[in-house]
């Protein structure tokens, strides 16, 4: 049987998102949120978009009892780290997947890097050693991932300090029908963060003739 997964701050748009291609690929997701009630009336409204009963709603720390292994953390960048203090007993044992960009409070153009230099980093050394925080999915826009008729038009770039649970990591969004590439170390966090803000620019910008960009990884013309 399929692992569950977990999502923390999964009300948001980026969560929603996430929790209706993982159930689209087969992956049953627990839906997190302080508001277990309104965790429990998101997982239902997902379920009928796609017709199916894969994504079940619970409050935070039940998400992650029930997930076998992998939890990805959706929150605002400015929930974080309180997110994670409250968490970090019941994480004993999982694989904390990052995807938070630390964006200004002033300007989601620009990011506000913690001290440790990225959240993913900032993660890693609330947690400590023996619970492995990976960063991904940090450059996808919840737009695109909200809108089922369309691929995820971009590629996926992992991050951690761990090699196994970068690649089960990678694994997990392969699911999703898109290529994940090993970044290296958390300390790649610091240039994919912050590449997001870049990505919003031009998303808004009348100067582009798009939106809901993504990054691609392009192999040389041979």
């Amino acid at each position: 049987m399929t692992e569950v997964i977990a999502i923390i701050g999964g009300t948001g748009p980026q969560g929603q998102g996430l929790a209706l291609r993982f159930a689209m690929a087969g992956v049953p997701v627990a839906l997190g949120s302080r508001d277990g009630a309104r965790a429990a009336e998101i997982a239902a409204e997902l379920n009928a978009r796609i017709g199916g009963d894969l994504i079940t709603g619970l409050e935070n720390g039940a998400a992650v009892a029930v997930a076998d292994e992998m939890v990805i953390l959706a929150v605002p960048f400015s929930a974080h780290n309180a997110t994670l203090e409250a968490l970090k007993p019941a994480l004993a044992g999982k694989i904390l997947v990052d995807i938070v960009v630390p964006l200004s409070a002033d300007d989601p153009k620009l990011v506000d890097m913690p001290p440790e230099g990225s959240a993913t980093e900032a993660a890693q050394a609330l947690l400590g050693p023996d619970i492995p925080v990976i960063g991904a999915l940090h450059n996808v826009s919840a737009h695109t991932l909200n809108n089922l008729e369309v691929a995820i038009n971009c590629d996926i770039l992992v991050c951690g300090n761990k090699l196994e649970p970068r690649k089960k990591v990678m694994a997990l969004i392969s699911k999703l029908g898109v290529t994940a590439y090993n970044a290296g170390g958390a300390q790649a966090a610091r240039c994919i963060e912050a590449f997001t803000p870049i990505l919003i620019r031009l998303n808004i910008s009348k100067a582009v003739p798009f939106s809901h960009a993504g990054l691609k990884i392009w192999a040389p013309d041979t």
